[in-house]
């Protein structure tokens, strides 16, 4: 069929004289379809109105679309009970052409973004194999709209303390923030409303008061808003998590930095340049960051247990076993746990980022050997022998080592000191201790050979014994 352009030519020689042949050597077309064109006097090209097979099954057609819920491998199935004899790309082109559960395709637009104006910020499920497991997880990712300069970094949950620490090390790794963030309507952002009459939870209000930037949500179901940072996500798929395996956690994230490095220095062909030189400009249009950027933390309120541990998010972390039984206050940070006591740090964990009811164990918090959680309290012979003869303390902790009769042990060795002199005790003691002899019976008759002849009359040998029946 000819075109347009050369109808009208045709009809424009025909006016200047020239007979069919020499019209249809000139165009290089045949004879015939001059004729055709000269007889139909039109440039427009006719409109074919060919009779197709569907249009005799043209209601039912329509009446099966609707009982079948769009299904036109079924509608084809009855048609060909009924009767019919057109093949299935026949209906299919039918209920194109004749619009019937097809939308004619609408013109889309295009955003334009100025620099430093918008960033835009969403999270996507994920796999990879980490650790040796395949795990599922939230990759979260910023982009400026600007630029294109992208971050992503990933999560085992995404909760409103996570996307805190996102955003924190995503504004800090850019170093500013534009003025808007442009997020969807979700739950850890949204206070209220949808779409433009959406209002943020106030914490995240303060968050981003924090770094000048205000956020904002684009209306349900419309994907196109969001777009800088919804294509990227079958990239990072595609391409980052693609092949990789990763340690831990850590390594994952800063695989992750890595990667958003070399993308951000790739060269683009619809921007004819790189996002980090176009960055370059936008970096000036940025809110800058504030002096001090305090490091999140979610604060739980904890009692340590009877096992010296505090529970946060199904792990156990040990604190001080002093602390048994203590309300302490308990940070969780981005990679660690920390414990307080009142003012006071007394522990410091690296966090297990999945809960996996792991204990994360200190030895410095358990009691030393022989000194339990519930350790004998010193008795009050122990302090009268510290106050009578300090120097034998040492003697004490040998026989609490080595007899269970601590206390009787404790009251004999306080009588000696007592009753006798106190360098013969001392003495005894001293020998006692070099030997590790801890036999107070022995301990006392080394004491009374010390002092036989002070204290004691010894009988000689020319002198007789005398009785008390004597007297």
């Amino acid at each position: 069929m000819l075109d347009e352009a050369t109808r009208a030519t045709i009809l424009r020689l025909k006016k200047r004289g020239l007979g069919t042949r020499k019209i249809a050597k000139t165009l290089g077309v045949s004879r015939g379809a001059v004729l055709g064109v000269l007889a139909d006097g039109r440039a427009e090209v006719p409109t074919l109105e060919r009779a197709a097979k569907p249009d005799a099954y043209r209601d039912e057609i329509l009446a099966l679309y609707a009982s079948c819920k769009g299904n036109l491998v079924r509608v084809h199935e009855e048609l060909t009970k009924d009767g019919a004899d057109f093949s299935y790309p026949a209906l299919t082109a039918y209920c194109r052409q004749h619009g019937i559960g097809h939308e004619p395709r609408r013109p889309v637009g295009r955003y334009v973004f100025a620099p430093g104006k918008e960033m835009q910020h969403d999270t996507s499920p994920h796999e990879a194999s980490i650790g040796g497991r395949r795990r599922t997880f939230h990759t979260a990712s910023l982009v400026l709209c600007y630029s294109r300069v992208i971050f992503i970094q990933c999560y085992p949950r995404f909760t409103r303390f996570e996307c805190k620490v996102f955003l924190t090390d995503a504004l800090t790794y850019l170093e500013g923030a534009c003025e808007e963030c442009m997020v969807d309507n979700t739950s850890v952002l949204r206070l209220s409303g949808t779409g433009a009459d959406m209002v943020p939870v106030p914490e995240m209000v303060a968050f981003g008061e924090r770094f000048g930037f205000v956020i904002r949500a684009h209306e349900v179901g419309d994907a196109d808003r969001s777009g800088r940072v919804e294509r990227p996500f079958h990239y990072i798929e595609n391409n980052f998590l693609a092949g990789r395996t990763f340690a831990d956690w850590p390594d994952l994230n800063a695989q992750a930095i890595e990667w958003c490095d070399r993308v951000n220095a790739k060269p683009r062909r619809h921007l004819h340049a790189s996002p980090r030189e176009l960055f370059a400009l936008e970096r000036t249009h940025l809110r800058p960051l504030p002096a001090y950027v305090p490091e999140v933390y979610a604060l739980h309120h904890r009692i340590v247990d009877s096992e010296g541990y505090v529970n946060v998010q199904r792990n156990r972390y040990s604190a001080p076993y002093t602390l048994i039984a203590r309300r302490v206050e308990v940070r969780e940070t981005k990679d660690r746990i920390e414990i307080f006591d009142g003012p006071r740090r007394v522990a410091v964990h690296a966090k297990v980022f999945e809960p996996n009811d792991v204990r994360v164990t200190d030895p410095t918090h358990r009691p030393a050997r022989r000194e339990g959680v519930f350790k004998r309290a010193s008795s009050a012979e122990e302090k009268r022998i510290a106050e009578r003869m300090p120097e034998a303390m040492p003697y004490v902790a040998l026989l609490k080592s080595k007899k269970r009769t601590v206390t009787r042990s404790t009251r004999w060795l306080l009588r000696m000191i007592d009753e006798y002199p106190r360098d013969a005790v001392a003495a005894a003691i001293t020998e006692a201790l070099r030997y590790r002899m801890h036999d107070l019976e022995r301990l006392e008759r080394m004491v009374l050979r010390r002092i036989a002849r002070d204290f004691f009359v010894v009988a000689s040998d020319d002198e007789p014994e005398t009785n008390d029946d004597d007297r």
